[in-house]
């Protein structure tokens, strides 16, 4: 009995060696299969392009169409690289196109109007303003078209929050539309207080193919804004653009659209929600500035993106762009200072006086900054937190960018220098802009053994107008501290990068 059994262990044994060393060998053989067929020796690679035989019939002729021919061969390969033709990357539009909408309200009519009239050009720019209800008029008034919006009370509207002015405002494009006015290829909204740069709103909407459907705008500066509504919403106040054909298929569908959502807050997340039905996402410019802060822009102006400004929003609520002026006069100053060169608006440029060890931040037509040390310009292009948040209670990690306080040492908080006056030299076509230090800024005792920017009265900053400068790649402007005969005043040039030329430390 014990023989017979281990005569049967050792038949086991011998058939688990046997079937182990089959699994190896077997795994093996594909393994090998695995690592030839990697290598293209067992089946040859299909040669690309592809081959003449392949044929196609032509569902008007029936007849065989040989579309090897739209193919190079190889021995076009090897002449030379292939050229596609490219389309140009901007097209013929000009300010006559573009026909504005804007949105308001008639209790705030006479103050608001007067932010309309800073940037409305009388028989250039096309538009209509909707109201509410008619206000009084005044003759010879530098004002759009005003209409009266049409009635909204069989729209529902459920949001508690909000107010249902949003149904009213929501539908002004389709209204405007409805005007049949003739030779128009962008429909621009915006609020009753957004001051729209229309030289820099035509050199954005000039990138796209307007015979497209195009939903051109951007996001809130508060990221607890855009989780509430959405990133890929274009906030209202700092105006949108939709193009022609995109317009046409809102105006089908926008009333059926806008019965589905009566539990939306505003206007522009209405809107959304009909692009959304129709396939259509935004296209992102970050020139509009929805500015869903308080406070003091000049965080936000002097580090503007490398890109045109084209909006401002919530002028009512931010504080003036210039010190100890209105809102509208400093509006006023800003866009007097800039109209021999608007592409180059608010545009950064960084560089240093390495003799003195400052750093020099420009922000062209605004402002100048000279800070004690040496700032990498990965940190100047960073906003310093001047403003506060929307959300009063939210600290700064509720922005939807990055910030930097104002200053990290009481030795480098920065001296700032705003324009005063300009003149343009037409000699020898230069710009030169003088900056005033804001005396009225205090700034805490400083233990540091070095110059300090305090003895500069006036910084006169020197450039040539560029308006093609967005036509090429965006680039930051370079600067360079020039040679001055006063120890009062500073000399800053700003303009092109030439090549290889960069804010060196």
């Amino acid at each position: 009995m014990s023989s017979q059994t281990h005569h049967q262990r050792l038949q086991t044994g011998l058939a688990a060696t046997l079937l182990r060393s089959f699994a190896t060998w077997f795994f093996a053989s594909l393994l090998l299969l695995y690592v030839l067929y990697s290598s293209n020796l067992i089946l040859p690679r299909p040669s690309c392009p592809l081959p003449s035989s392949v044929i196609a019939v032509d569902a008007k002729t029936d007849s065989p169409t040989n579309y090897s021919a739209n193919y190079p061969t190889d021995q076009q390969q090897e002449t030379g690289p292939i050229t596609i033709p490219q389309k140009s990357q901007r097209y013929d539009t000009e300010l006559k196109h573009i026909v504005f909408c804007i949105a308001a309200s008639s209790s705030l009519w006479d103050h608001r109007k007067e932010y309309l009239k800073l940037w409305w050009r009388p028989k250039e720019t096309r538009g209509v303003v909707w109201l509410d209800q008619k206000v009084r008029q005044r003759r010879n008034e530098a004002l759009p078209e005003i209409r009266i919006s049409g009635n909204t009370a069989r729209f529902k509207y459920t949001n508690q929050q909000g107010q249902r002015s949003a149904l009213r405002i929501s539908r002004v494009v389709s209204e405007t539309l409805r005007l049949k006015m003739k030779d128009v290829r962008w429909f621009v909204m915006g609020d009753d207080d957004t001051v729209f740069m229309v030289e820099n709103l035509v050199r954005v909407l000039s990138k796209y193919d307007h015979t497209q459907l195009y939903y051109v705008g951007s996001s809130s500066e508060s990221h607890i804004q855009n989780i509430f509504f959405s990133y890929g919403m274009a906030f209202g106040g700092g105006g949108f653009a939709i193009s022609y054909p995109l317009a046409k298929e809102l105006e089908k569908m926008q009333d059926r659209c806008i019965q589905r959502y009566p539990g939306l807050y505003g206007s522009d997340d209405r809107i959304q929600a009909c692009m959304v039905e129709l396939g259509v996402p935004l296209t992102k410019e970050p020139g509009f500035h929805q500015y869903d802060v308080y406070g003091n822009l000049l965080g936000l102006l002097g580090a503007h993106p490398v890109t045109p400004l084209v909006s401002l929003h919530h002028l009512d609520v931010v504080d003036p762009v210039f010190p100890r002026m209105s809102r509208v006069q400093a509006l006023q100053h800003l866009i007097r200072s800039t109209k021999d060169d608007s592409a180059s608006m608010m545009q950064q440029s960084i560089c240093y006086d390495k003799q003195r060890q400052w750093s020099i931040s420009v922000s062209w037509g605004y402002v100048v900054q000279i800070i004690r040390g040496v700032m990498s310009p990965r940190e100047l292009e960073m906003p310093t937190r001047t403003f506060l948040n929307w959300y009063k209670k939210a600290d700064f990690t509720a922005y939807a960018f990055n910030t930097r306080p104002v200053t990290r040492h009481p030795c480098q908080k920065p001296f700032v220098f705003h324009i005063k006056s300009y003149q343009y030299n037409q000699g020898k076509k230069q710009i030169v802009g003088v900056y005033v230090r804001d005396r009225h800024d205090p700034h805490p005792f400083c233990r540091w053994q070095m110059n300090s920017p305090e003895k500069i009265d006036s910084v006169v900053v020197v450039k040539r107008p560029d308006s093609q400068r967005w036509n090429k790649s965006p680039r930051r402007d370079c600067c360079r501290v020039l040679p001055s005969g006063r120890r009062s005043q500073m000399y800053v040039w700003v303009g092109n990068c030439r090549d290889g030329e960069v804010s060196e430390l």
